[in-house]
């Protein structure tokens, strides 16, 4: 059996309004590949910290990769001037019992602002030694107020996912290195928060829409969505709250998983339980 959870954990900070990686650390350590999101350094919101390196410290028997989309320089630091070369990046992590044999951070389409926040949004790719064969993880993370982009973002997404063995992913020819060359897995995981509530017009863009008599049919290029497969979601399922307005709930995060996988799958589940963020960790169980 191998464990998946996805968690934007909002830069540290809980539904409490404390900054505590060690309790967004407790709340997912027992899975195996962990795809974070909103994950942060140099920001001035929580201190300037290196919740890279914190993390990796909270799994030390954890490989890890880390995809900044975003990078700025960092001119001060409170009332002091930043050390030289400091920069703010906010981006998403994977960590994983197993190497991760190789990553990409792929940029995902963004489009210009006038007066609304629009960070540079991207999805960290990796090629994961799983026992029984290479799998490909993607922690994602879309736009968060236009579902123009985040279709734009989902398409080139997923063109990117399906040329992956065309592409061969961060390298290929790697024998010119002394490098064997590296697996290239069809089976793929795509984790994360994608902003977007079950059956919007960016979400069908993505899964593809229901038919009205047969529903939704596994076909090859095609993510599936694991909680709908396994029938987890009820009508009041949510993978957020508003720290403010808890009665204001949506179901944001997800975990596809490519059409080989959807025999394989056992459980998935959302656990409103965990306080560290503003969003829950979403998990999934599939056959090893």
């Amino acid at each position: 059996m191998v464990r998946f959870a996805s968690y934007n954990i909002q830069y540290g900070f809980g539904l409490d309004g404390f900054y505590d990686l060690a309790r967004i650390a407790d709340s997912v350590r027992s899975a195996d590949v962990i795809a974070l999101q909103e994950v942060t350094r140099g920001f001035s919101k929580n201190r300037h910290a290196d919740m890279v390196a914190d993390l990796a410290a909270l799994f030390p028997d954890y490989f890890w990769v880390y995809g900044p989309a975003c990078d700025l320089h960092v001119d001060r630091m409170g009332d002091a001037p930043a050390p030289r070369n400091t920069r703010m990046q906010f981006g998403n992590m994977i960590l994983s019992r197993w190497p991760i044999l190789s990553t990409r951070t792929l940029l995902l389409p963004r489009s210009r602002t006038i007066s609304k926040l629009n960070l540079q949004r991207g999805a960290t790719e990796a090629v994961i030694d799983v026992p029984g064969g290479a799998l490909r993880v993607y922690s994602v993370h879309l736009d968060h107020v236009s579902n123009d982009e985040r279709i734009r973002q989902l398409a080139y997404l997923n063109d990117r996912i399906n040329a992956f063995t065309h592409e061969g992913g961060s390298v290929t020819g790697a024998t010119e290195f002394g490098i064997e060359d590296l697996p290239l897995p069809e089976d793929y995981v795509v984790m994360g928060d994608f902003n977007m509530l079950p059956e919007s017009p960016e979400y069908c863009s993505f899964a593809g829409a229901s038919d009205g008599y047969y529903g939704r049919t596994a076909r090859i290029g095609t993510p599936i969505d694991a909680l709908a497969a396994l029938m987890a979601y009820a009508p009041d399922s949510y993978s957020w709250m508003d720290p403010v307005d808890p009665g204001k709930r949506m179901h944001l995060d997800y975990i596809f998983v490519s059409c080989g996988l959807e025999r394989r799958l056992k459980s998935a589940s959302v656990d409103t339980t965990a306080m560290g963020s503003d969003h829950f960790p979403v998990w999934l169980e599939i056959d090893g």
